[in-house]
């Protein structure tokens, strides 16, 4: 997928992998991500209202769920519970697994997903994040770059899971943000996602 400097907004490597790797165990997205990166810089540059996230370099853009993503947050009932898994998994190679909760895709019905979060980094903590972790090209040229594309039933953030505050707060070389850990914002995750869990 090319990436034109214009852009306001770029797809990152570590989000195409939602588009394009038949492995990858989360949200899968079956729209053409050119066209995915279009419509998101269309509705950015038409006066799409970017939201703050969990650091001054994050951002989220919720728009209309054009692409028919599936949703992929359940909450935990008594009946599904017994569904549930888990797992060591990393993100990348270079990544150490951690312990992941979910469902398995097909064992419990996806949620009506009406809105797409779009999460975006900023150029500058892109590149720092690349610079870190060693990579050859630690270039990026548009002001934001989409790290991860959710569908989910709400139009705010669905706070993030507990494991990935734990791992920004590792920092960059470690495939984190660097950001500290927020304890207050840690007991809001943990309330959440004690309550549901992910489909993969």
């Amino acid at each position: 997928m090319s990436t034109a400097a214009a852009d306001l907004v770029g797809l990152t490597p570590f989000c195409l992998r939602q588009f394009t790797d038949s492995t990858y165990p989360g949200t899968k997205i079956t729209h053409p991500p050119d066209d995915f990166n279009a419509r998101v810089n269309e509705y950015l540059a038409g006066g799409g209202k970017l939201h703050e996230g969990y650091a001054e370099f994050c951002k989220h853009l919720f728009m209309k769920n054009f692409a028919g993503i599936e949703g992929s947050i359940v909450p935990i009932t008594a009946e599904n519970e017994p569904l549930l898994r888990t797992c060591y998994e990393a993100r990348r190679p270079a990544e150490l697994p951690v312990l992941l909760r979910y469902f398995p895709r097909g064992s419990v019905p996806a949620p009506a997903a009406p809105t797409l979060d779009i999460i975006l980094y900023s150029g500058e903590q892109i590149r720092k994040e690349r610079a870190a972790r060693q990579e050859d090209d630690t270039s990026w040229e548009p002001q934001w770059g989409i790290v991860g594309i959710k569908a989910q039933a709400v139009d705010y953030e669905i706070p993030m899971q507990p494991i990935t505050m734990l791992r920004n707060a590792l920092g960059r070389s470690e495939g984190g943000s660097g950001v500290a850990l927020n304890a207050q914002k840690y007991s809001e995750s943990v309330e959440f996602w004690s309550a549901h869990a992910i489909i993969k």
